[in-house]
């Protein structure tokens, strides 16, 4: 008897038990996780974007995953609903993009901060895109909101569909990687992939109007295969972001721009707050951080002490 035959792929998406898979000649197939795996605490649980070997099982010949690799990065955030654990939303990302609209929905500073922390938090290079520019009258009120992110080193795309503006140097920064988009619901993120490659005809969600906040149109993770190279990861929005993995005492490495003064603190456990010689609240102090996102600092890293007290 024959050995089954083996090819690589990649993740592409996956529900009720069933996974698209796009093998290395490009060809997609739906594949099941073999049994033996769901048994082996050695193997989290799948995800899309994880690299997985195919083995076709004689004598029905019906593809199963036999073998996941090892993860290079993962986006990850605490299962929803308070419950405990983490839920990886995507498997090796090269970059995560984080999508919040200039109006309609208005963007939300502290939750901007939540979204980079995360990135921070798994080792992944962030950028943020500013979207829906046609909706501002004055660029100097997009500029004012962006400022702060890119004093902290972030790259800080505007964009508008409808213009169109910003499009082309998004689009060349997503050639050849695997790119996560992220951020709330009604931003715009599948509007963004489809402007950038028309063809693609992922779903787009309507704003509603009475509420403000954008209907859930992707029901999960997809990983698009792009054309020229790369992917991008057309993920759920998510209202209520839990972090995940990420302890109080690590919180400040997440700022970049805390980072030039850790360990110039008179504590060497100081915790950024209100203790006498702290870098970072006389960088504040002095304007050299912004005191919006210091105030984010503060804001997270008491839900981080709070959670541990409850674990």
């Amino acid at each position: 008897m024959s050995a089954p035959a083996l090819w690589r792929g990649v993740v592409l998406s996956g529900t009720g038990g069933i996974w698209r898979v796009r093998a290395q000649d490009g060809r997609e197939h739906d594949v099941t996780l073999r049994g033996r795996l769901k048994q082996e605490s050695r193997y989290d649980k799948l995800a899309v974007g994880d690299d997985v070997d195919i083995a076709e099982a004689a004598p029905s010949g019906a593809p199963s995953i036999t073998f996941i690799h090892p993860r290079r990065t993962r986006l990850a955030r605490r299962a929803p609903g308070g419950a405990r654990g983490e839920r990886i939303v995507v498997a090796n990302v090269d970059q995560v993009i984080i999508v919040f609209a200039i109006a309609r929905p208005e963007p939300h500073v502290r939750m901007i901060d939540r979204f980079l922390v995360i990135a921070e938090g798994n080792d992944i290079p962030a950028r943020l895109v500013l979207n829906k520019a046609d909706l501002v009258d004055d660029p100097a009120r997009i500029d004012a909101l962006a400022a702060d992110y890119e004093r902290a080193g972030y790259p800080v795309h505007r964009t508008s569909v409808k213009q169109p503006l910003g499009l082309d140097d998004l689009r060349a920064i997503l050639v050849n990687r695997t790119t996560a988009l992220s951020g709330p619901s009604g931003v715009g993120k599948s509007s963004l992939i489809n402007a950038l490659y028309p063809g693609l005809n992922l779903r787009v969600g309507e704003i509603s109007e009475s509420v403000n906040k954008g209907r859930h149109t992707t029901v999960g993770a997809v990983l698009v295969p792009l054309p020229g190279g790369g992917y991008v990861v057309d993920t759920p929005g998510l209202r209520e972001v839990g972090m995940w993995g990420l302890s109080s005492t690590d919180l400040d490495h997440c700022f970049p721009e805390f980072r030039p003064v850790l360990g110039e603190c008179r504590f060497q456990d100081c915790r950024h707050l209100s203790e006498p010689g702290c870098a970072v609240q006389a960088g504040v102090a002095g304007g050299t951080i912004s005191r919006a996102r210091y105030e984010s600092f503060v804001k997270l890293r008491g839900e981080l002490e709070e959670d541990e007290k409850c674990f």
